[in-house]
């Protein structure tokens, strides 16, 4: 792939922010991210009339508008102080490049799969000091793909989706000339978790997994199309369960499974492992926190499947066990860890002592190697096929490859199948894609 960078702009808040919101101190869980800058891609087709002049102007219209989204969303024109864990909101600007690529978008489309290595080119750089880093790519069809970094110590994937909303919405009034009733519209993030919930009683931290080095990490993509959900949710129910499992629960439960298979194939033995999910504690904590309250506020439900040895009847020696159980026992433990993070109320006094105990027995448990941990992350049901700038919805969203050991999830297009998007060992990667149970329920013909 071909890309030309045109310009590195910096784009401030279109008005300056006070003097009194000019430092803001980050949380103790923005504090312990990994100094990354996830990143989200978003595809727009060209639509008849994106001659050279449109696609210019709707640039210009990106830039204009993101910068009066910037007075609300003011940190992400900040910088990091990494020594005092603040972000200095004096306005230096979020890095906007805009950009040339040969080749029309329909070709990337085309050929996902074999794309994903590429894709970091459309994202713009990584290792500078701007928080957030926005490239938009010009194709020559008229399609742009507009791709969007946030430093990780600032913002979740919950208070990034509430930014690109907002600065769409701000693009589509401009458009319309609805740009002052634009604050009855939104509701204006807040920033201030670190007064609102009181950082007391914080346990101290184990250290950080290692990031995977891009030698030995891959990432790759593999759809569940409708019709394969709905023969998973039928295989995997039982009527024991309190409820139906959700799609992105038994996609879970097959990944889960796919990777127990995996360990299996390394270790000789099945091990206990932990499926460990991110989510939201926004609407968990009472009382109830302000409308887009910005920051990382994830916690994690953590289902935990314990893989006993036995003896064989005559000896007392254990026996190690050399099955992956059924499907089904992984949704059950997934739905009952699911029900009850999300019926567990808590309080703000104890929310980052929460979110910290979390994370430390996660951990804890990758140090200590004895289990197989299992990482996953959901952003389906999130707006992204909704944000629409004034020239339509996109036609895809991607992220890039990490080297965080994960899986991610993302809705298709159609909203009803999920999109995997895998981060894993480049060894644990090839066997892992052969799984019988990867092969079956995976769409083999999905763009």
């Amino acid at each position: 792939m071909e890309v030309q960078i045109m310009c590195t702009k910096l784009i401030k808040p279109s008005a300056p922010t006070p003097p009194h919101l000019r430092t803001l101190k980050l949380s103790p869980v923005d504090q312990i991210q990994y100094s990354i800058k996830p990143t989200a891609l978003f595809y727009y087709s060209a639509d008849g009339s994106a001659e050279a002049k449109e696609v210019e102007r709707r640039v210009n219209l990106l830039e204009t508008s993101l910068s009066e989204t910037l007075t609300r969303f003011y940190p992400l024109a900040g910088r990091y102080i990494e020594d005092g864990n603040w972000v200095d909101c004096t306005d230096e600007g979020v890095e906007f490049t805009p950009a040339k690529v040969k080749g029309r978008l329909g070709e990337v489309l085309s050929r996902r799969d074999e794309m994903i290595d590429e894709l970091v080119h459309l994202a713009g750089g990584e290792s500078t000091s701007a928080v957030t880093l926005i490239q938009v790519n010009m194709f020559e069809c008229g399609g742009l793909v507009i791709g969007i970094r946030i430093c990780h110590h600032l913002f979740d994937g919950f208070s990034a989706a509430s930014f690109i909303t907002s600065w769409a919405s701000t693009a589509i009034s401009r458009q319309l000339g609805l740009i002052n009733d634009l604050d009855q519209e939104i509701i204006s993030p807040t920033f201030d978790l670190t007064s609102i919930l009181p950082p007391n009683d914080l346990p101290e931290m184990k250290p950080r997994p290692p990031l995977m080095g891009t030698d030995n990490g891959v990432t790759k993509r593999i759809v569940f199309d409708r019709a394969k959900i709905s023969a998973l949710r039928a295989i995997s129910h039982d009527p024991s369960f309190p409820r139906k499992p959700s799609r992105v629960e038994v996609v879970t439960a097959l990944v889960w499974r796919a990777r127990m298979r995996v360990s299996l194939a390394k270790h000789g033995r099945l091990r206990t492992s932990l499926a460990a999910l991110t989510m939201d504690l926004r609407l968990r904590i009472v009382p109830p926190l302000p409308p887009s309250s910005c920051g990382n506020l994830v916690s994690m439900a953590t289902a935990r499947f314990v893989a006993a040895e036995s003896g064989d009847g005559n000896t007392e020696v254990p026996v190690p066990v050399l099955e992956v159980p059924e499907l089904k026992i992984l949704v059950g433990l997934l739905i009952d860890s699911m029900t009850k993070s999300k019926e567990t109320v808590v309080t703000r006094e104890d929310a980052f002592p929460t979110l910290l105990r979390t994370r430390n027995e996660l951990y804890e448990a990758v140090e200590k190697g004895e289990v197989d941990v299992f990482m996953f992350t959901s952003w389906c049901n999130f707006p992204a096929y909704k944000i629409d700038f004034g020239w339509g919805k996109p036609v895809w969203m991607s992220r890039i490859h990490s080297g965080f050991e994960a899986a991610t999830f993302l809705d298709t297009e159609g909203g009803d199948g999920i999109e995997a998007w895998l981060s894993f060992n480049k060894q644990e990667m090839l066997l892992f894609l052969q799984d019988k149970d990867i092969l079956a329920f995976t769409s083999q013909e999905a763009p």
